[in-house]
């Protein structure tokens, strides 16, 4: 799982765990993967027995073996995704109207201006390394939700990216030490976005997030550490989440011309192709969960501490839930019903943001005649990540 190879191509992987070893313990470290569907819904169900609380990330040991990071329990460990109730219905509420269905389409117009002026260099130039379009129109997206000033979009862009690099699994003392660094940084520079919130603003529906986390601060629902925890948890998971699935799209569109030209004569198939993308390619490889107490999951004994990895990538091409489970197909069924943005009460709270944006960013891509293709040098490349599906590297280029 951790080898380079497997994080190129980790489907293999997952279709001998899902027929083989549907849980399967990660040698001494404590974790333990589950890759059907019936378990990880199972595990999503039974809340009292399994905590969202991120408290260690598997990673790569010095010893070359897999061992476990253990994470403090405090600041963007314990926001949102990684929260439990009560704390988590209390996140959840606050950030709830600034993802609603109106608000989102209101954004329509700025994210199809935003992905037209990151495309048009790559146009005019015949192609390049569409990760800028896949990076720069969702970390811009974040920036204006939360209501941080547009002119550090460099800043924004890179924290976005880094928001799965704890998670990793193959991180480095250096790079620890740099995601500190970079971490504080964010979080000082957060903190001051919310200081300078002016105190006479009422915090409406249609104001960034920072007043109303501002506000909440102000009336003691939340404290300041967890408004800046919620907003750092922000723009990984709307940044990094959505420039992945962005990045699987085009990856897709460029290696299948006939798929690319039925989707330009009918664009209204597109929404089921981002769809499918986005059940074949989570974004997000797997999630974590803590054993609260002990229990017994699918006949395996586990106690309390123990930590388990939720491989949606794989539940997804469980064939026992679908048809035809590694085919991208337009005339799938249901085809919401996948496990790629989670699935109750943390189910993804900007699900409805990301599709818009990949939506957005496939229209403009297809409304150039020209046919995108791979460039054979040089290759594409996936962020060395167990976590997160992102291509750090994609070199496309429009052929006449």
């Amino acid at each position: 799982m951790l080898s380079r190879a497997a994080i190129t191509h980790p489907h293999t992987l997952y279709a001998q765990l899902r027929e083989h070893t549907p849980i399967a313990r990660i040698g001494d470290s404590g974790f333990h993967t589950v890759a059907t569907w019936p378990h990880i819904e199972e595990v999503l169900g039974r809340e009292d027995d399994f905590s969202a609380n991120l408290t260690g990330v598997l990673y790569l040991g010095d010893s070359g073996q897999p061992a476990c990071f253990e994470l403090p329990q405090s600041g963007s460990a314990t926001v949102i995704a990684t929260a439990d109730d009560p704390r988590h219905a209390v996140h959840r509420t606050l950030l709830q109207p600034a993802f609603l269905a109106a608000k989102i389409k209101a954004m329509e117009p700025l994210l199809r201006s935003w992905a037209s002026a990151t495309l048009a260099p790559l146009a005019s130039e015949g192609g390049g390394d569409f990760t800028a379009l896949a990076e720069q129109v969702p970390a811009r997206a974040v920036a204006h939700l939360l209501g941080l000033p547009q002119e550090d979009m460099p800043l924004h862009r890179q924290w976005a990216m880094m928001g799965g690099d704890i998670l990793a699994g193959k991180i480095t003392s250096e790079r620890l030490v740099y995601l500190a660094e970079q971490t504080t940084q964010m979080a000082t520079y957060l903190a001051a976005q919310l200081d300078a919130v002016p105190n006479h603003i009422d915090a409406g529906a249609h104001s960034p997030i920072l007043y109303s986390l501002a506000k909440a601060i102000a009336q003691e629902t939340i404290s300041r550490e967890e408004a800046v925890g919620i907003a750092i948890v922000l723009f990984g998971a709307g940044g990094e989440s959505t420039s992945a699935l962005i990045g699987s799209a085009l990856y897709r569109l460029a290696g299948d011309t006939e798929l690319a030209e039925q989707l330009r004569r009918k664009p209204a198939l597109i929404p089921l192709f981002i769809e499918e993308v986005i059940r074949l390619e989570p974004p997000f490889n797997f999630h974590y969960r803590t054993v609260r107490r002990a229990c017994t999951l699918g006949g395996f004994d586990l106690v309390p501490g123990d930590r388990l990895m939720l491989l949606w990538a794989a539940a997804n091409r469980d064939g026992a839930r679908f048809v035809d489970p590694d085919t991208l197909r337009l005339d799938r069924r249901h085809s919401r019903q996948h496990l790629s943005f989670g699935r109750g009460m943390h189910f993804c709270i900007g699900a409805g943001l990301a599709r818009l944006e990949a939506k957005i960013i496939v229209e403009t891509v297809l409304t150039d005649p020209r046919r995108l293709e791979l460039m054979t040098t040089p290759k594409p490349v996936y962020a060395d990540s167990i976590f997160v599906r992102r291509f750090e590297q994609l070199p496309l280029r429009f052929a006449d």
